[in-house]
């Protein structure tokens, strides 16, 4: 479990005096994620989960716990943070920056199909557009400016031809960063972490509902693109290679091109954000697992993965956007 910082049940009781949110049930450690502390929280009056931020600072997330309240009110099924008495959403638990949200429906499908394609990308562009007059401003902290301070960090622990792959990446990146093509992209908030355990669903397996978008702990500003490569990379591939699925990526792409259409800019920049988008978790995920952070029982993603991904995305060639 990823717990960090431990929570006892007097200490939520405690916590909970500062909402309106009934009396304290059970308190349950959630056994995912590598970033926070989290709590699955009952009360007598629902379902909610307690986060404790153990990397973002408190000055850091009013962007994060603010777009999910914008966006629950435009509709969009994401985790609603509660209101403290005070008037606030975020506050200070074991000196750490603590909210509560609420708990969605439905579960995380771990072999998700075209359907389940389609509800993430139909989804996520509904996100995109939702976000577009949210008035905060943040950018991707695990963005270029990221990539350029850490892999640095992490080149030590690699063999000659991985060095010159990240590094040739890198280097690609930041030209194309400062290029004429990457201004003219559509950038907004995003979710920048759409990985299939962070979507929820209801329903069956045949007949999928969406249930909703967890774990905003990595939003920023960026490309909109890139959030859809992101997720494209992680939902839509075979596991071992790295290669897309074509049923599942063509449903995405055209469910998430029918409520906000690819722009012609987009479909030029397309293979090199699928680059970036590897780029970024084989970054991060080099860093987990050479240089973790203390945790009771916290395991490393294998940051190989990533890096199969992004050699395939620079062999082959990358599927049309529609």
């Amino acid at each position: 479990m990823a717990v960090f910082t431990p929570v006892s049940d007097d200490d939520a009781r405690e916590l909970l005096h500062h909402y309106t949110l009934g009396e304290l049930v059970t308190l349950r450690g959630i056994t995912a994620g590598i970033e926070n502390t989290n709590y699955f929280l009952t009360t007598t009056q629902g379902e909610y989960v307690l986060t404790l931020f153990e990397v973002l600072t408190y000055e850091q997330l009013p962007f994060y716990i603010e777009l999910m309240h914008h966006l629950a009110n435009r509709g969009i099924p994401v985790p609603q943070p509660q209101t403290r008495k005070n008037g606030e959403r975020l506050g200070v638990l074991h000196g750490k920056p603590a909210a509560i949200v609420s708990r969605l429906s439905g579960g995380y499908e771990p072999d998700p199909g075209p359907l389940h394609c389609a509800l993430a990308g139909q989804t996520l562009a509904r996100t995109h557009l939702a976000a577009q007059d949210f008035s905060l401003k943040q950018p991707n902290l695990r963005g270029l400016d990221w990539w350029r301070s850490t892999i640095p960090k992490v080149v030590p622990f690699l063999d000659e031809h991985q060095s010159d792959l990240i590094n040739t990446v890198l280097d690609e990146q930041i030209s194309f960063a400062a290029s004429e093509l990457y201004a003219k992209l559509p950038f907004g908030p995003a979710h920048c972490d759409l990985f299939r355990d962070n979507v929820l669903f209801d329903g069956t397996y045949e007949n999928p509902r969406m249930g909703g978008f967890i774990d905003f702990y990595f939003a920023g500003c960026d490309t909109w693109l890139f959030d859809v490569a992101v997720s494209v990379n992680d939902w839509c591939i075979e596991r071992n290679s790295g290669a897309f699925i074509e049923d599942k990526i063509n449903a995405w792409l055209k469910a998430y091109a029918e409520v906000r259409p690819f722009t012609a800019e987009e479909r030029e920049a397309w293979p090199l954000l699928l680059q970036a988008a590897a780029l970024r978790f084989w970054t991060s995920r080099l860093f987990d697992f050479f240089l973790p952070r203390p945790a009771q029982t916290l395991k490393p993603h294998d940051p190989r993965h990533f890096e199969r991904i992004l050699r395939k995305r620079r062999e082959t060639p990358a599927p049309a956007l529609p």
